[in-house]
């Protein structure tokens, strides 16, 4: 399976980058790196997740992340 991160995401992740690193950089690239390795569950379990209600399609999925 392959992951398409969308423009939209990409620039929620550097978003998200930026504003932590406001603190420390070493955690903001933690999270990035959480982020993105959920990518990779995707690519290996594709059907986990959640199913998008916004398109009604099962291919495509979202995964959400809790940050603590």
């Amino acid at each position: 399976m392959r992951v398409h991160w969308t423009d939209n995401a990409i620039e929620h992740l550097v978003d998200i980058y930026e504003y932590i690193a406001h603190d420390s950089s070493v955690y903001a690239k933690r999270m990035i790196d959480r982020l993105t390795k959920r990518s990779e569950q995707i690519a290996d379990f594709p059907m986990s997740g959640r199913m998008v209600p916004e398109y009604e399609v099962d291919e495509i999925r979202e995964m959400i992340e809790k940050s603590y």
